[in-house]
Formats: structure tokens, C-alpha cells, sequence
């Protein structure tokens, strides 16, 4: 079954807080219930991969002003049919971001959520199944602004606190936090 990887990660994945663990368990039961969880034509929603992209030194996170739902948010998008998850994070981060060295700092989960997108220019309300890694961007950390984006921008820790972002971004920086310091005490 093409969908037995993403099951095994999930089936390891630690959540953080009782939120994640609700999204884990919502997207656990949502790949084994629908054999197309992979094709954005699912219309009630699909596994997207995203990205929480952090700089060489790991003092600085990529977000995106995403043009459609007008929020800060990590780097990401729809599978369209990829089984790999940590695959279309790394495409979706290289597209969306313009630098193309990028590696995961795991290939283990960094964090999930299921939330909610909203109907827009005639596609209905649906979910998306986000599953999210940690990645890093090796090489040059210019970036270049998509169609996607109204704006690109690396945040530091304390930056990323005075934007106004939803509960999953600020789960993902304190873990991301906690990575570091874990990295600065070794």
C-alpha cells in the first residue's frame, strides 16, 4: 500500500501537546480511511508536506507571506499524488524559497496539524493534513519570492513572536527553540 511509509513516521511521531496529538490521530485515521489522500482532487482534503526552514547557524526560520491566506506561515504544499512526504517538503521549500540547497535535519517528523482552508474561487471548504519537517538550507540563503508569496523573510527566534501567526507556528518555533539549545549545550 502506497500510503504504509507515511503510516510507519506517523506511527513514530511524538506530538508535543494534546493539539498535535488530536491532528495526529486525525491524520492517522484520514490516510488509512482514503486511498487518494495523496491527490489535492480529494475534495475533502489532502496530505500536503511543508517545511520549517532554518538557516546554517539555525538562528534564523524561513516563512512566507502566503498571498492566499494572507498569513505568515512555513513553506509548504500539496503532495499531488507524491507518497513521499519529506520529498514534497524539500520541493515545496526549493520552489517556494529559490535556494535550492536544502537537506532535512531528520527525516523524522518535526510536527503535524490538520487544519482548516477555506473555500476560494469556487473549490470548497476542505482540509489540509500537513506533515512537517525540519530542514536546513546549506548553501546560499538568498531567496527569491514566488506567486505564492507576498513576501519571503528569515525570522530570528525573538522575531518570529511578534508576528501574529497561528498555534502550529508557535509550536514548531518553541521545538525548534528546544533543537537549538539541545545543539548549542553538546
Amino acid at each position: 500500500m502506497h500510503r504504509n511509509a507515511l503510516l510507519d513516521i506517523l506511527g513514530r511521531h511524538e506530538p508535543r501537546d494534546s493539539h498535535e496529538g488530536a491532528s495526529l490521530a486525525q491524520i492517522d485515521a484520514f490516510v488509512r480511511a482514503h486511498a487518494g489522500c495523496f491527490e489535492r482532487s480529494l475534495a475533502v482534503g489532502h496530505i500536503t508536506g511543508s517545511a520549517w526552514l532554518i538557516n546554517r547557524a539555525g538562528t534564523h526560520v524561513l516563512l512566507t507571506h502566503h498571498r492566499k491566506l494572507d498569513m505568515w506561515l512555513q513553506l509548504g504544499g500539496h503532495a499531488d499524488g507524491d507518497p513521499d512526504v519529506l520529498a514534497v517538503a524539500l520541493r515545496e521549500a526549493r520552489e517556494e524559497s529559490g535556494i535550492d540547497d536544502i537537506v532535512p535535519v531528520s527525516t523524522d517528523i518535526f510536527d503535524v496539524d490538520v487544519h482548516p482552508i477555506p473555500e476560494r474561487s469556487g473549490k470548497p471548504p476542505h482540509d489540509h493534513y500537513d506533515i512537517r519537517f525540519l530542514l536546513t538550507a546549506t548553501g546560499s540563503e538568498k531567496t527569491k519570492i514566488s506567486d505564492e508569496s507576498n513576501d519571503l523573510r528569515w525570522f530570528s527566534a525573538d522575531d518570529v513572536l511578534r508576528l501574529d501567526v497561528d498555534a502550529s507556528v508557535r509550536r514548531m518555533h518553541a521545538k525548534w527553540l528546544e533543537c537549538h539549545k539541545a545543539e548549542v549545550v553538546s
